[in-house]
């Protein structure tokens, strides 16, 4: 059985690592025994504790800069890993930025923010290392969707169209390389505590109305996604392709 969810000898690369879900998420797999690259739009601080959390498993990390709203600050980074001889067999699409505003004043720099990177980096990212999985026949890509994959949330117009198109993305991902022995999914997350929601939660009325909704009446943290990570990532999914595991305390149910 620990055989079946090993990361032993996979190489996991998580986008948006140094903090919520994809910390999480890094530290999740490196428990599970993969070596994790990280990527991040700025230099960890000094005191961001993820570099000694990885390494206290024995495992080594390695850590990029790369602003993934920029396309060539993206194609350097792929190219600078590869470069330094890593192999990906784990591709976590995690990174995400989100712009609050009414519909009829949601900015076009917003949107263009938001569209860049929370797709055209994660659609480049997947067909790159990608490229490489379906050579060794052998890969596992996540993206980390929505809720508002499935609905259209209130006064974040850029966000939910960029999951949505993320859920459609997946499928066609899937659709193509599922033969090739690629397996592509993702992960909806419900209401999580981390600075995306900050002003939700900040937010007494929004918070309270949240909360009614949740079956487990309370917000999810970060923790609440290294499971499905860890199974989507192992060969436990080897048979799992093209689906959006949502992990929202019983939201969507409702």
């Amino acid at each position: 059985m620990n055989d079946l969810f090993s990361l032993e000898g996979k190489t996991a690369l998580v986008t948006g690592c140094s903090r919520g879900i994809g910390k999480g998420i890094a530290i999740g797999l490196a428990k599970a025994g993969a070596k994790v690259i990280g990527v991040s739009s700025s230099v960890l601080s000094d005191d961001n504790t993820l570099e000694s959390d990885i390494e206290s498993f024995g495992n080594k990390f390695d850590y990029y800069a790369a602003d993934l709203s920029n396309r060539e600050d993206i194609y350097h980074m792929i190219n600078q890993v590869r470069s330094d001889g890593h192999k990906v067999d784990i591709l976590i699409n995690n990174a995400g930025s989100i712009r609050r505003a009414e519909v009829a004043n949601h900015s076009d720099e917003d949107w263009d923010y938001v569209m860049k990177t929370n797709l055209d980096s994660a659609f480049i990212l997947t067909r790159e290392f990608g490229k490489d999985m379906i050579e060794r026949k052998s890969g596992k890509v996540i993206f980390i969707a929505s809720l508002l994959s499935f609905q259209g949330g209130i006064n974040v117009p850029g966000y939910a169209a960029s999951k949505g198109a993320v859920a459609s993305l997946i499928k066609a991902f899937s659709n193509e390389w599922a033969k090739h022995g690629v397996n592509v999914n993702g992960i909806a997350p419900g209401y999580i505590a981390t600075d995306n929601t900050e002003a939700l939660r900040n937010n007494e009325e929004r918070a309270t109305q949240i909360l009614a909704r949740i079956p487990q009446n309370r917000w999810g943290n970060p923790d609440d996604m290294v499971g499905p990570a860890i199974f989507l990532a192992s060969k436990a999914a080897n048979y799992v392709s093209g689906e959006i595991l949502v992990v929202d305390g019983g939201w969507m149910g409702r």
